[in-house]
């Protein structure tokens, strides 16, 4: 993190500066205060996207919010940014339409969770693709440039006034509503995370403007290859035929769209060195065919006979008949890649943590934890459907921050899950800004 902070490609962990230098803070809305009215989100990150409508009352209070998911055809991953950006803007505006809005100027913000080079609030370059996408056209352009230009051709007049990814939409949330939020943590199909640093610690970027002491910074953890965690030969990382196979090893070895993988090619690798599925085993050789939800409900399965293991190997890995002591080895594989994956992504989150000195540590100077001055509260805002939906993982992240930091410390450390939180977020830092433009226009 210190090298990523130090210069620009100085780390796998890049440390990407956001531009937001000012989060909105529900208490005392001292950022938000004047914001009434309806803003828009767009949230993008996946095989599916989010737009989001958010109406802020007296006080810039959340009093109504509207979200639809529209899932993107696969072709369009893998197509031209024109038919992408497209698509999304043509999707905005029906759902404006739907809810009884006019096609007019509103506060827009941009949530694209991919690695972008930010050139201001509303503008950034995209670096590379990760997760299924790979529109290689669109690297190196400004994808807020290129969602502006699509939403004039579907004939709307708004632009993107915030472009953020989905950590810092989650931490705008999650700083809304409590001031104590720190960093945000998103644990859901990929992983990433952003925190709140000082601006004298970001030696790429000394001498630049800004009206603050500190700015959010993105962290684009995903790329990490810890050296102390030895790669097994089931790591998608040595797959050449999955996407990135080069890149993000990280995020491979936690997130939601490589665990149930990584659990096949061990499963693979069991039926070529026995016959313990059986002979008819061709099931096994698709990729991608075990999803992380298929993962979790074998582990969490906890009938007798383990009934839902063997429905699970039956109907996706056309597995039929496996004995019961094969399946309580599915499950105690299952449970090994889960365990990795929380403990993985616990260690990173108080790396952060001790980054900013919220760990008992003095930012690392010490290795020793301990409780010094004011007790304070650190919350950090997550969101995700692996850490939301699997209790499991869960567990296992929570047990490891305890383990890490000690109970006392733990005690200090708040996960808060932010439902929606990368759209809700966007929007909210959208009105903010939006609104700051305007008054320094007047």
């Amino acid at each position: 993190m210190f090298a990523g902070l130090a210069s620009d490609g100085g780390s796998k962990v890049r440390m990407l500066l956001t531009c937001v230098d000012a989060l909105p803070d529900g208490s005392s809305h001292d950022m938000t205060r004047s914001e009434e009215g309806i803003s828009y989100a767009i949230d993008l990150g996946g095989t599916s996207f989010r737009v989001l409508k958010v109406e802020l009352g007296a006080g810039s209070t959340i009093i109504n919010r509207k979200v639809e998911h529209q899932p993107i055809p696969e072709n369009l991953t893998k197509g031209t940014s024109d038919d992408l950006f497209n698509f999304i803007a043509s999707a905005l505006k029906n759902f404006i339409e739907r809810e009884g809005g006019e096609v007019e100027e509103r506060a827009l913000g941009f949530t694209f969770s991919f690695p972008v080079r930010q050139t201001s609030i509303s503008s950034g370059t995209l670096i590379r693709w990760t997760k299924e996408f790979s529109i290689e056209e669109a690297v190196g352009k400004d994808v807020a440039q290129c969602l502006n230009e699509a939403l004039a051709r579907n004939g709307l007049n708004m632009k993107v006034n915030v472009l953020v990814n989905n950590t810092v939409g989650t931490l705008a949330l999650g700083h809304y509503y409590d001031d104590d939020t720190v960093a945000a943590v998103i644990i859901g199909a990929g992983t990433n995370a952003c925190y709140i640093e000082r601006n004298d610690a970001i030696i790429k970027s000394l001498g630049r403007v800004t009206n603050s002491e500190r700015t959010v910074v993105n962290v684009e953890w995903g790329s990490f290859r810890p050296p102390q965690i030895e790669l097994t030969p089931y790591d998608i990382c040595f797959n050449n035929e999955t996407w990135n196979y080069y890149d993000q090893g990280f995020e491979k070895m936690i997130s939601g769209v490589y665990l149930g993988e990584i659990a096949r090619l061990v499963f693979q690798k069991m039926a070529e060195e026995s016959d313990i599925f059986g002979t008819a085993v061709d099931g096994l050789s698709t990729p991608f065919v075990l999803s992380t939800p298929n993962l979790a409900a074998i582990r969490e399965d906890d009938s007798p006979d383990l009934r839902e293991v063997g429905k699970i190997l039956e109907e996706h890995l056309k597995l039929p008949d496996v004995p019961l002591k094969t399946r309580k080895l599915v499950a105690r594989v299952s449970d090994i890649i889960t365990r990795r994956a929380a403990r993985l992504a616990a260690a990173a989150i108080v790396a952060i943590l001790q980054k900013i000195g919220c760990d008992g540590t003095l930012c690392g100077s010490t290795q020793v934890r301990t409780m010094r001055g004011v007790r304070r509260r650190t919350v950090v805002a997550i969101e995700g459907g692996l850490f939301e939906g699997y209790s499991v993982f869960r567990e296992y992240l929570n047990e490891a921050l305890v383990e890490i930091l000690g109970e006392e410390i733990a005690a200090t450390v708040s996960l808060r899950v932010m439902e929606e939180g990368s759209g809700t977020g966007a929007a909210l830092l959208a009105a903010a800004y939006s609104s700051a433009r305007q008054k320094n226009s007047e």
